[in-house]
């Protein structure tokens, strides 16, 4: 996610905000939209669910997910009456935490009702944390699915480490043609291997970046274990 598309979404989000009897609440009707919900009928569902996970840690479902009604404009100059929910932050996270984290909305607010300090900074290094994290784990499963096609095809432990030698963002390319062109054995599916990493490093370099100048990241377990203490210490001050 662009530093452009987190402030914009941290814009709509604080902008939704509002207090009622001295506690920060969103509308469940906005929130539906905020998050990418076309349907109420398929948000309410992840409401349940978020409902769910605040009994089971003891929290009072009344308090967090009250029951409202509020009036909408309708054609014409009517108005009507529809069912809506005050959510309290923490019952906005768990919503996030229950969504499709498929969608952008979903992650960003995942780490947008996780942290106290409304801070767009603070929420943007958070989610750049959170999507290194992803990334990571999405490269040690096509790892694992690259290890189990070439197993089948005839190559073993010690080829597979030989081939995984290249940099490990050229895998995904490798799982997809070693099938597409239907290599087999070591030589010609490490060939393969090498030339994805060598264009994938010529791209690279195209624009500028040089891998091996990079400054190293930190390590991704300290990450991981940062994001997991946050969330601890976020919930128990929500």
């Amino acid at each position: 996610m662009k530093s452009d598309e987190i402030k914009a979404l941290f814009a709509q989000f604080e902008q939704a905000s509002a207090e009622f009897e001295g506690v920060e609440c969103w509308s469940a009707r906005e929130l539906q939209s905020l998050l990418g919900y076309s349907k109420w009928e398929n948000f309410s569902k992840v409401i349940d669910k978020a409902k769910e996970s605040c009994q089971n840690a003891g929290e009072k479902i009344a308090y967090h997910f009250p029951d409202v009604r509020k009036t909408i404009p309708m054609p014409k100059g009517a108005e009507k009456e529809i069912d809506d929910i005050l959510l309290t932050r923490y019952a906005c996270y768990l919503i996030a935490q229950n969504g499709d984290s498929r969608k952008e909305q979903i992650a960003f607010a995942q780490n947008y009702f996780a942290v106290q300090t409304r801070r767009a900074e603070i929420i943007e290094q958070r989610i750049l944390d959170y999507e290194r994290v992803k990334a990571r784990a999405k490269l040690a499963e096509t790892e694992k699915n690259l290890s189990g096609i070439l197993f089948e095809r005839g190559v073993d432990d010690k080829g597979f480490a030989i081939i995984i030698k290249a940099k490990d963002l050229a895998a995904e390319m490798t799982s997809v043609n070693v099938q597409a062109k239907d290599l087999y054995g070591v030589k010609p599916i490490e060939t393969e291997h090498v030339d994805n990493n060598l264009a994938v490093r010529n791209m690279l370099l195209e624009r500028g970046i040089v891998p091996e100048e990079l400054p190293p990241a930190e390590d991704i377990k300290k990450v991981e274990r940062k994001l997991k203490s946050d969330e601890k210490k976020a919930l128990k001050s929500l």
